[in-house]
């Protein structure tokens, strides 16, 4: 007798690990599986986290970020690709290298600095991000501070997001995903997506009383999930929006924190 197993799409996160289950690779993996893709990972760190901060950080060996990844590949056939935190120069060009021959969906969730405002990113790997990653991404999805690195601008409104997507899509031949979840005195979570050719503003009321960990690396985990499964590039951003703003909406209580639902 025959399996008639349904086959799933296969995507592949490259983050760290959050020991508090909210972010990083967890999230990504949660998202995967919501939404009925195979998800595969290859972890850049560990990380001793909790909603309340990191308090602690151990970078797994370039070589062995290498090996992860030349082990997905030889057993797996990636739909899509998205990464999240690297920490160190080193361990981002191992990644550009592997990916720099190769053509698939690649979005990148700039991660520099933690909802705890702890820092995520070297100060000398963002120019290695800039230099050697960046262009080999499909898409780019930084958060107002992120965007801030990337453009070398303040903002501040809604007309600064278009700018800074148009700017980083310009700079580093990618699409970009602004999010504008951070900005001031705002009724609605506004992002911008630009790539080079259209341009989309998504938008979503704002949860009160809701603090969440994790939102980004969902948000992107979403998207690429919706690329494994075939979703041009804007219809997956377009269907990514919904998503994460109802898992920040119907989000679980644990303990004493906000959980994103992933479902």
């Amino acid at each position: 007798m025959h399996s008639k197993a349904k086959k799933m799409p296969v995507a592949l996160t490259i983050a760290g690990s959050d020991s508090g289950g909210g972010a990083g690779i967890q999230a990504d993996l949660k998202t995967f599986a919501s939404l009925q893709v195979h998800g595969t990972c290859a972890i850049t760190c560990v990380t001793a986290q909790n909603p309340k901060g990191v308090l602690g950080i151990q970078a797994i060996r370039p070589d062995l970020v290498e090996k992860q990844l030349e082990a997905v590949f030889a057993e797996f056939e990636v739909k899509a690709v998205k990464t999240g935190m690297f920490l160190s120069a080193e361990i981002i060009r191992v990644v550009a290298q592997f990916f720099q021959n190769r053509t698939l969906p690649l979005v990148v969730d700039p991660v520099m600095i933690a909802t705890s405002g702890a820092s995520l990113l070297k100060r000398s790997a963002v120019r290695i991000l800039q230099k050697e990653l960046l262009p080999l991404a499909t898409l780019v999805t930084p958060n107002v501070a992120e965007a801030e690195v990337l453009t070398g601008e303040k903002i501040v409104s809604v007309e600064d997001l278009r700018r800074a997507a148009k700017k980083i899509c310009g700079a580093f031949g990618c699409a970009a995903l602004v999010k504008g979840g951070h900005l001031q005195d705002m009724k609605s979570a506004v992002d911008i997506f630009y790539d080079g050719r259209s341009e989309l503003l998504l938008s979503a009321p704002f949860v009160k009383g809701v603090s969440t960990h994790g939102t980004g690396c969902t948000y992107s985990a979403a998207i690429a999930s919706y690329l494994a499964l075939g979703a041009d590039l804007p219809g997956a951003v377009e269907k990514a929006k919904p998503y994460i703003s109802n898992a920040i909406a119907n989000s679980w209580r644990v303990g004493r924190h906000s959980v994103l639902r992933h479902s």
